[in-house]
């Protein structure tokens, strides 16, 4: 069983592909990042940076005591080498896969993230900000669309987790201020990936949650407001 600690954002997105993917069993633990859930005791001793998502495996491979994991990109890893799926096992097809799960994570979330930021969250609208990261999330759906001039998945043939960690930070395209038929390939997969079983059924375990009112004033800083001596929402 996995213990998954979960909102349905673009990183909790990630692992709910994965795990419908793969079949595995699960429960969702939900942590209402506007609320503060990330802040409490329990969760923070798994997810000791406050951020979801978060695992618990509690029957890992080599039988000893549970394991938990945080960062999305450390647990697509984790529970690909766990299942021996969706990561190739020859040494260069592995090092295709992790390059491009290292550049969603160090690239295309973080610089997505920020264009969300300064374009939808931000109090005052800062246009030097937001052209900077709608410009730079522009350049990266060039740089996967390049790529995937020639290939039907991220690394070659064979969907991956790289592909699950890319997808769920293009789905937002609008909001991003893209468009996605400026981007072929990009289209293509992105149409590929939408329409696979598992990526449905993992948008609609999230759907509950979804439907949720606007982030208020507070819960803004709650979500944007932390510094080293205020780690949590009190």
């Amino acid at each position: 069983m996995i213990e998954f600690y979960y909102w349905p954002t673009p990183n909790g997105h990630k692992i709910t592909m994965f795990l419908e993917e793969a079949g595995l069993d699960y429960r969702i633990h939900t942590v209402d990042i506007s609320a503060g859930d990330q802040f409490k005791s329990d969760f923070l001793a798994i997810s000791p940076n406050n951020r979801m998502p978060a695992i618990i495996d509690t029957a890992p491979v080599d039988g000893g005591a549970p394991i938990s994991i945080f960062e999305s990109g450390a647990i697509l890893l984790y529970l690909a080498e766990r299942t021996g799926r969706f990561l190739p096992t020859d040494v260069r097809g592995r090092k295709t896969v992790i390059e491009w799960l290292f550049w969603q994570v160090g690239g295309l979330g973080p610089m997505a993230g920020q264009n969300h930021h300064f374009g939808v969250y931000a109090p005052n609208k800062i246009s030097y900000a937001i052209d900077r990261y709608v410009q730079e999330t522009n350049r990266l759906y060039g740089v996967l669309d390049r790529h995937l001039e020639r290939r039907t998945f991220i690394a070659g043939d064979d969907y991956s987790i790289a592909d699950m960690a890319s997808y769920p930070w293009v789905v937002p395209w609008k909001r991003q201020q893209q468009n996605l038929d400026d981007f072929r390939h990009l289209r293509r997969w992105f149409e590929t990936v939408r329409h696979r079983p598992g990526t449905q059924r993992a948008y609609a375990r999230g759907e509950p949650y979804s439907n949720r009112p606007a982030v208020t004033e507070e819960g803004k800083k709650i979500l944007f407001g932390q510094t080293a001596n205020r780690m949590s929402p009190t």
